[in-house]
């Protein structure tokens, strides 16, 4: 089975220790939830359901992992970590009233943030933007006298380049996605409804061992204008433009593919549009290698857009990266100086919105190595080169 062992996650956590001790933070705090639960996994493997959850990661030892009773023994599955408590803070998140675990054992965060700062006084939270106010007010009553310090940058740097076991999940979410691609392909044919294609392909991406589908965005003729849309009741039909992109997730981490095209015979002017977007996409190719100043690849997609009089129509920058997230750095503009390196991973966002031929976008995966992008969803790339 693909996944990250727990010799990597150990390398993690030693390597965030000695980043502390360069910030001189006595303890770590990595918050997640169902939605924000990127950081989560990166230290833990732990995904939330429902509830919330923090890793209190101390400068030295083991971490430890506070959720809630509900998914106790769920997050035991997951996680890497063994040290679990419950705090009733992170119980069940959609509802107001607090609910009674009569069989639960609770622990308080004075307890748990005690423990992991040993009487230190600076506490580093990754996921400040992510907490909700209630939660940080407790967090900071129970630490009270100890100075919090937003630690984002530290995994933010950590998550930047991908080891080759978060490549091969990576890889492996590309692979389910292509072959959901390959059923939405299948399904969206004239007289039916954008619900069913969309359907047949998270089915087929979930059938092929994805661990979720993180979004489907889905237009079909004047809905390709909504840009990131979902699926609805809409009956396709011939000669309309779709626009489709599916983000799987496996082990945690997530690719997305994306390809425009026309149900049925595409107009002449349709295929003018779609060969644009084509152009871009196989110009961007001769950029993503290790070395390549990021700004150099967006300025040359924008070329494109220019000598075609696209460039109004041109939404935003034409990559950025992926891993845990659906979209992570690097996210450069045409400004950007710094250089792409080897084991970045990132996903192609070629899109032009708003055109009288239609919107629509290419998105595709690759790994930045020495000697060039390797594809990491290799139907879209087959697709894309083969163009009309």
């Amino acid at each position: 089975m693909i996944c990250i062992p727990a010799s990597e996650f150990q390398e993690r956590i030693v390597r965030i220790q000695a980043e502390m001790e360069k910030c001189k933070l006595d303890a770590v705090a990595v918050y997640g939830d169902e939605y924000r639960k990127e950081n989560l996994r990166y230290v833990c493997n732990f995904w939330p359901i429902f509830e919330r959850a923090v890793c209190v990661i101390p400068r030295s030892g083991s971490p430890l992992l506070a959720g809630a009773p509900e998914g106790e023994k769920y997050a035991l599955e997951m996680s890497v970590w063994k040290d679990y408590f419950n705090v009733k803070e992170f119980a069940c998140v959609s509802v107001p009233e607090e609910i009674d675990y009569p069989l639960a054992k609770f622990s308080s965060f004075k307890e748990i943030f005690g423990a992991a700062l040993k009487g230190g006084k600076r506490l580093g939270l990754v996921g400040c933007f992510d907490i909700p106010a209630h939660i940080m007010e407790r967090i900071r009553a129970a630490v009270e006298g100890v100075e919090i310090v937003d630690a984002g940058h530290i995994l933010n740097a950590l998550r930047l380049v991908k080891s080759p076991s978060e490549i091969a999940c990576l890889k492996e979410a590309g692979r389910q996605a292509c072959e959901g691609y390959k059923k939405l392909l299948e399904y969206a044919v004239d007289g039916n409804p954008e619900t069913m294609a969309a359907g047949a392909a998270e089915g087929a991406a979930r059938m092929a061992g994805a661990e979720g589908i993180n979004f489907m965005v889905f237009g079909s003729g004047k809905r390709t204008e909504t840009v990131i849309g979902r699926a609805t009741n809409k009956i396709m039909r011939s000669g309309e433009m779709l626009m489709a992109a599916m983000a799987v997730q496996y082990q945690g981490y997530v690719s997305t593919v994306e390809y425009p095209f026309v149900i049925g015979k595409a107009s002449d002017e349709q295929k003018k549009f779609l060969n644009v977007l084509f152009e871009a996409a196989n110009v961007q190719q001769d950029y993503l290698k290790a070395g390549t100043v990021s700004g150099e690849m967006v300025r040359a997609v924008k070329a494109v857009f220019a000598k075609h009089n696209m460039t109004e129509f041109d939404l935003y920058p034409p990559m950025h990266g992926i891993g845990l997230a659906e979209a992570e750095s690097p996210y450069p503009d045409e400004n950007t100086a710094y250089r792409f390196e080897s084991g970045m991973c990132v996903n192609s966002d070629i899109s032009i919105w708003g055109h009288p031929a239609g919107s629509n976008r290419i998105e595709e995966g690759f790994v930045i190595t020495e000697k060039g992008a390797e594809t990491i969803t290799p139907f879209i790339r087959e697709l894309v080169t083969k163009g009309i």
